[in-house]
């Protein structure tokens, strides 16, 4: 584990260059979301490449996600965050969990234009940021999801985020089996094996998330702490939560 945690911290990369003599900006709580779809012989998970112009890991190959917005933690859900996943959500943490979860889905619909939730008549009113998704008449559904891991951008990177990463079953968690479609900030989105995901140019954050993935969908019947990858004064570190 510490190998792969130095690999994912160490190298220069993802886009990002280091500021030197400058104080480390604060990470942005972010979340992402893993889809996994089961419908061939080999699970598959959605990822897109982010576009070159971006300034954070542009040209990478990544999973849904994005910064948390103030508004996220107003919208209505079909059904609440698992207890069990709340409780790892809380640990550490000063933001509401489902402010997280929520945002997830919000990315994902965004940069996808996939749906998680189900079908209901919504009120007038909706957050700010959620216009879209509410104008379908589609509340956001949060009890698919599984948290699987948390990580904070190194210090030494002028944009940093604090990343939870959420997994959940595609077949029960999407409203319909609408294709993914590319937009502004994803491009290229498919459905890869885990395999073949490796082989994409990813960031060490994602390759390592894909190794977390690989050992839940294998050992299903295991109870699994989610890992927490972050920098300490005395250098990275990871703990399961």
């Amino acid at each position: 584990m510490s190998g792969m945690l130095k690999t994912a911290f160490d190298k220069e990369e993802d886009g990002d260059v280091v500021i030197k003599g400058k104080p480390s900006p604060r990470p942005k709580d972010a979340a992402t979301l893993i889809l996994v779809r089961r419908d061939q012989t080999q699970p598959r998970v959605l990822m897109g490449k982010r576009a070159g112009t971006n300034a954070f890991m542009p040209d990478k190959y990544v999973f849904p996600g994005g910064r948390v917005d103030p508004h996220d933690g107003k919208a209505l859900a079909w059904e609440e965050l698992r207890p069990e996943v709340e409780a790892k959500l809380r640990l550490q943490s000063r933001r509401l969990p489902r402010s997280m979860a929520l945002t997830a889905i919000r990315e994902l619909f965004e940069e996808t234009g996939l749906i998680m939730g189900r079908s209901a008549e919504m009120p007038d009113a909706c957050p700010i940021g959620w216009e879209d998704f509410h104008r379908l008449d589609v509340v956001p559904n949060l009890a698919p999801l599984t948290f699987i891991g948390r990580a904070v951008t190194p210090p030494y990177r002028p944009r940093r985020f604090d990343a939870r990463f959420f997994m959940a079953e595609a077949e029960e968690a999407l409203i319909d089996e609408r294709p993914p479609v590319d937009g502004a900030e994803l491009s290229d989105l498919q459905w890869v094996t885990l395999a073949d995901a490796m082989k994409l140019d990813l960031p060490s954050v994602t390759r390592f998330m894909l190794g977390e993935i690989a050992e839940r969908l294998a050992k299903p019947q295991d109870a699994h702490r989610p890992p927490f990858l972050r920098w300490t004064r005395t250098g990275h570190q990871t703990d399961r939560l």
